[in-house]
């Protein structure tokens, strides 16, 4: 038995809701909602409101114990319109080209057991536990790589340039 969530219409690309997506799926719900919560990215937070809601559905609708729960469903499918809504763009020279609007239909299931087919491990970018100062001290790089040396100057005196010849021919 499972409590599903459904958000539709969700103005946000498929593409960066689906990173999300495959972050939480198959994980239990305690695990999930820690990840969202503190997940830098801004695709988690309607995510993480439509899993509250899953929750609350399965405790309210379904009778289920909602401490252990897992998430043994999602889904994150484009939305209407061609799959998105045609914005102009101006350009210059009095033109213009068309923004394409993504929008999305996000489905969450959840159930009282762990979801049977082990999920697959995508590669590609992954949504971490950082705060946005650890990100950008490790973007800027306090990896612990040693910075190149500085090249050191030498201390000699420039050297003088040679007297040249003017068109007249005396030298200066």
């Amino acid at each position: 038995m499972e409590a599903v969530a459904h958000l539709k219409f969700a103005r946000m690309a498929p593409r960066k809701l689906r990173r999300v997506a495959d972050a939480i799926r198959g994980k239990s719900v305690k695990e999930a909602l820690v990840l969202l919560q503190f997940a830098g990215v801004f695709a988690a937070e309607p995510i993480e409101k439509l899993l509250r809601s899953a929750v609350a559905n399965a405790g309210n609708n379904h009778d289920m114990n909602t401490d252990e729960l897992y998430v043994t469903r999602i889904t994150v499918d484009g939305g209407p319109g061609g799959r998105f809504t045609k914005r102009l763009d101006p350009r210059a020279q009095g033109r213009a080209n068309f923004k394409r609007k993504r929008m999305a239909h996000v489905t969450v299931a959840v159930g009282e057991q762990p979801a049977v087919k082990k999920r697959k491990v995508r590669g590609g970018a992954s949504i971490g536990l950082k705060r946005a100062t650890t990100r950008k001290s490790t973007a800027a790089g306090a990896t612990g790589a040693k910075a190149p040396a500085k090249r050191k100057t030498s201390t000699r005196k420039p050297t003088t340039r040679k007297k040249t010849a003017t068109k007249s021919g005396a030298a200066e």
